[in-house]
């Protein structure tokens, strides 16, 4: 009988995923579950993007471009420079979904074997991301006595070694919803400028913040252009979930061209949910 490869093997079950027969075996007996094993909106997906699906008049559903429609990627930049992010059209690739942009930023800075430090708690599918692509993840532990705030930089640096390529990070955080500060952004800047690292950053919960608190991205950072990577979606911004539209954006070029490389291998991003992101 053949074998499956190891990397199968070790390929973790999403926990998240586990919860669900759970859930639903509970509530075929009557019980009310609350949901928070899932990041799904409770909120409603713009009546616009069903529409602009609906409506859209084609003869033939053709791929788009590998790095998604000109047009939506011009209207994200828009977006971006009004959130105050020096993001121009080339410098976003359209993925299927956050978790693509993921695998795609993993797959063009780490090589096999290469780690990448992650505070945790973190996203439980980082670990899939991680084993698929061949990378290491080494946890750095923030604790709920500081709300889970960024562990400090000794931290990070005693995790450090020559095999360490990047640090990744959530913002605002998933699990925990911790939002990281200007100063402790610029702290990371710090800190892989010092080792020459990426910076990965999981954006998609951008808009969700509170009481007056205001996101800070690692685009925003001036001199990490080089370093900085954000990952997007519109599944948490408007409801969105099923589209699995997101991007990967970055002002470095030779990352943005291996990048390019990983979408040109998988063709192109859903050209209905590319029309439905769009008009949202």
């Amino acid at each position: 009988m053949p074998k499956i490869s190891n990397k199968g093997i070790q390929m973790p079950e999403s926990p998240i995923r586990k919860l669900v027969p759970y859930a639903e075996g509970a509530k075929k007996r009557g019980t009310k579950v609350y949901h928070l094993n899932i990041g799904q909106p409770d909120i409603k997906t713009p009546e616009v993007a069903l529409q602009a699906v609906k409506n859209f008049d084609i003869k033939v559903l053709e791929y788009s471009h590998s790095a998604g429609f000109e047009s939506y990627r011009t209207k994200l930049s828009a977006y971006y420079k009004n959130q105050g992010l020096p993001v121009d059209t080339k410098d976003i690739i359209i993925t299927t979904g956050g978790s693509e942009a993921l695998m795609f930023a993993l797959g063009s800075t780490l090589d096999n074997g290469d780690e990448v430090i992650i505070p945790e708690p973190f996203y439980a599918n980082y670990n899939g991301f991680a084993t698929a692509s061949g990378v290491k993840v080494v946890p750095v532990i923030s604790g709920i006595e500081t709300g889970f705030a960024l562990p400090p930089m000794e931290a990070f640096e005693k995790l450090i070694t020559p095999k360490t390529k990047a640090i990744m990070i959530c913002n605002p955080g998933n699990p925990t919803g911790y939002l990281y500060s200007e100063a402790e952004i610029n702290k990371l800047a710090e800190i892989v400028k010092k080792h020459d690292l990426f910076l990965i950053a999981d954006e998609v919960y951008r808009e969700f913040t509170y009481d007056g608190l205001k996101h800070y991205s690692v685009l925003n950072v001036p001199g990490l252009e080089q370093h900085a990577i954000m990952i997007d979606s519109v599944s948490k911004r408007f409801s969105m979930c099923g589209a699995r539209i997101g991007c990967v954006v970055s002002k470095n070029a030779e990352f943005m061209a291996t990048a390019m490389k990983f979408a040109q291998a998988r063709l192109s991003p859903p050209t209905y949910a590319q029309v439905a992101s769009e008009a949202a």
